[in-house]
C-alpha cells in the first residue's frame, strides 16, 4: 500500500484556518511523519445485519463502490500520515488477513485476535489493551463506519487531546450513542439520556485519546471484566472515564453535515450505497479542486518558521 507523504488536501474543500495554516500537525502530515496509531474494533459477528448463519462477511469486509470498508480505512489513514492500524479481529479473521494481503497492506495493518469475539466489544477492547497502553496519543475507532475523510482530519487537527465527534443531524431513538452538551461541556455519553442538556448529537464512534486517558480506559475495562460485565458496550467504560475526569478533559468536534454512516442493519447497507457513498464521492471531488500544499511550499514555510 503506497504511503502518501508529499502532499495533503485542504479539509472540507475549504481554506485552512489562519491559526492552523502552518501548525505542527499540518506540517507533519505534509511530510508524512505523524506519530500516531489507530486501534480499531473489528471482531464482531454483525448479527443485526439479518444474514442467515455465519456465511456473511465480517462487517469491515462489506464492499461499497467496489471497495471494502477496510480498504477505505487504509487509504484514508495512510493519507493522513497515520503510523499503523491495529485491528482487533475475531469473526472471519482469516478473511480479513487475506484482504490485508490482497491490498498489499501487511506493513501498515496488524491484527490482534480475540478468541471470545462472540462476547461484547468490551472484550475486544481488553484484547487490544497493550496497543492502547502505549503512553502516546491514539485513535480508537469502530470498523463498521463508512465516512468522509474529513472526520479523521477533524480528530487529528483538533486542539483537544481527548476528542469525540458529534453529529447533530441524527435520527432520535435509543439506538444512537449520544453526546450531550451543556455550557459547551460534554455532560453525558450514552444511548439512554437522563440529564438536562443544551443540545445533543450522535457519536460517530471515533475517539482521539491521550496516552493517559487511554490507560485509564483500559483500567476501567479491566474493572468491567472482573465484575463479569463481558457483554457491556465499550462506550460504557469510556463514559465512566469521561464522567470521572476533571472538567474539560474531553471535548468534541461538531461534524454535522459531513457524510458518514455506521453499518448495523441491512437498511444501513442500502443507505450507504444509495445516499452516503455518493455524498462522500462528491465531497472528495470538491476537495480535489482545491490547491494542495506541495512539498516545496511546506519546506519553504518550514525554513521561515
Amino acid at each position: 500500500m503506497p504511503r502518501f507523504v508529499a502532499t495533503t488536501s485542504v479539509p472540507c474543500g475549504q481554506s485552512w484556518p489562519t491559526e492552523l495554516a502552518y501548525s505542527l500537525h499540518e506540517r507533519d502530515v505534509a511530510f508524512g511523519v505523524i506519530q500516531m496509531k489507530v486501534v480499531m474494533l473489528a471482531a464482531g459477528i454483525g448479527s443485526r445485519l439479518g444474514f442467515a448463519g455465519t456465511d456473511h462477511p465480517a462487517k469491515v469486509l462489506l464492499r461499497f463502490g467496489g471497495k471494502s470498508l477496510l480498504q477505505y480505512h487504509i487509504e484514508i489513514l495512510s493519507r493522513h500520515g497515520i503510523d499503523e492500524l491495529v485491528l482487533g479481529v475475531g469473526y472471519h479473521h482469516q478473511d480479513i488477513d487475506r484482504e490485508i494481503a490482497a491490498l498489499g497492506a501487511e506493513d501498515f495493518v496488524r491484527t490482534v485476535f480475540n478468541e471470545n469475539y462472540e462476547e461484547g466489544n468490551i472484550v475486544t477492547l481488553w484484547t487490544l489493551r497493550e496497543e492502547l497502553c502505549c503512553d502516546e496519543p491514539v485513535l480508537l475507532m469502530d470498523a463498521d463506519v463508512l465516512y468522509d475523510e474529513e472526520l479523521i482530519s477533524r480528530l487529528i487537527f483538533s486542539n483537544h487531546q481527548n476528542c469525540m465527534l458529534l453529529d447533530r443531524g441524527f435520527d432520535p431513538g435509543d439506538e444512537p450513542v449520544k453526546l450531550c452538551i451543556r455550557n459547551g461541556e460534554i455532560i453525558e455519553f450514552r444511548k439512554w439520556l437522563s440529564a438536562g442538556f443544551d443540545f445533543c448529537g450522535e457519536s460517530v464512534g471515533f475517539f482521539k485519546l491521550s496516552g493517559e486517558t487511554a490507560r485509564k480506559l483500559i483500567m476501567q475495562t479491566d474493572l468491567y471484566l472482573r465484575q463479569g460485565r463481558r457483554h457491556d458496550p465499550y462506550e460504557e467504560a469510556i463514559r465512566d472515564v469521561l464522567l470521572t475526569s476533571p472538567k474539560n478533559t474531553f471535548a468534541f468536534e461538531d461534524i454535522t453535515g459531513t457524510p458518514w454512516i455506521e453499518i448495523d442493519f441491512a437498511i444501513d447497507i442500502a443507505r450507504a450505497n444509495q445516499e452516503i457513498l455518493p455524498r462522500i464521492l462528491s465531497a472528495t471531488g470538491n476537495r480535489e479542486t482545491v490547491p494542495i500544499i506541495n512539498m516545496e511550499m511546506a519546506r519553504g514555510e518550514e525554513q521561515r518558521l
